[in-house]
């Protein structure tokens, strides 16, 4: 059984002026309650994409349903279930943490008790409580980032919109929001889609994810299974520093192997790009053997999600 779709796309197309094509014919869909990564380089037409879903642009056509509601025919029902959190914070500086956040409900209609349990919840669960009441310019990049995305989620909404959210912080900060993110996107059972250059968090964080250039989905599906599909490993090999590595010798007869696709060798080190690593890698070192080369050691890489995504985005 198909699991229901919290969000679908299907055949979006969006020109600009001066001919500028910024999606041609992308399709996707989210099921509920996953967490969905939407990757490609700049320009690809990843923030066209979610201005659409927000309902801040309109496609030149295509469909796009968020929850149950379309949002070129209902965008109001469309705001009221979904948050956002763009690349540019939304914190207003002059106001402490408990304001931002009162505000913000305010904004979706909560009031009273109400709102003050909200507010309380999520300062909490933000780990923002002793900050709670001092003015949010004096907060570091990692608060901030709290800050927006607790008050994206002051409304409990449906779908969670994340564009590139941990830009510009420290490695500490990222797992710190990361672990605050995944932990409400369970506990409230919010569906998540977010845009990052850190394809790392893709891979760790995405249920499912796709991979848009110029303008369409050119790669989709869970991080294990592209990595997979790609049928390559890398084999890398550290030679013994006092080897005279002749380099045209060695990478013709590497080359014979038909498993081997790509060489590349750099000092003391061999890296080949392969497929079938186990067996490719006997038949590697019988070679380098014969060449009289002494390894120091070996070892198997499995492809990465950096090797899925430059897959699909140089070609």
């Amino acid at each position: 059984m198909n699991a229901e779709k919290a969000i679908r796309v299907n055949d979006l197309k969006k020109t600009y002026k001066g001919n500028i094509q910024a999606l041609d014919g992308l399709s996707f869909e989210v099921d509920k309650g996953s967490i969905f990564g939407l990757v490609g380089p700049n320009g690809a037409g990843k923030s066209t994409t979610i201005k659409i879903m927000t309902t801040l642009t309109k496609a030149d056509s295509g469909v796009v349903i968020v929850g149950d509601f379309d949002v070129n025919t209902e965008p109001n029902r469309v705001r009221k279930i979904f948050g956002c959190v763009s690349q540019n914070s939304g914190v207003f500086q002059d106001g402490t943490a408990r304001e931002n956040l009162m505000l913000q409900g305010e904004l979706y209609g909560m009031h009273g008790r109400e709102l003050k349990t909200r507010v309380a919840e999520l300062l909490d669960n933000f780990g923002l409580n002793k900050a709670a009441d001092r003015i949010a310019a004096t907060y570091s990049g990692g608060m901030l980032r709290k800050l927006d995305v607790a008050l994206g989620l002051i409304h409990q909404p449906q779908i969670l919109f994340l564009d590139e959210p941990t830009t510009g912080l420290d490695p500490e900060a990222r797992s710190s929001l990361w672990e605050i993110i995944l932990s409400m996107s369970k506990q409230e059972n919010v569906t998540v889609l977010l845009t990052t250059h850190y394809l790392e968090e893709v891979d760790r964080l995405a249920d499912n994810l796709a991979i848009v250039n110029t303008g369409k989905v050119i790669a989709a599906g869970t991080p294990t299974s592209l990595k997979e599909a790609l049928n390559e490993d890398m084999i890398h090999i550290s030679l013994d520093s006092t080897t005279e590595l002749q380099t045209d010798i060695v990478e013709k007869a590497l080359s014979s192997l038909r498993k081997i696709f790509r060489i590349e060798i750099d000092g003391n080190t061999i890296k080949l790009h392969v497929t079938n690593a186990s067996s490719t890698l006997v038949d590697v070192l019988q070679i380098l053997a014969a060449h009289q080369i002494h390894v120091l050691n070996a070892s198997v890489i499995p492809p990465t999600i950096d090797d899925v995504y430059l897959k699909y985005t140089k070609k």
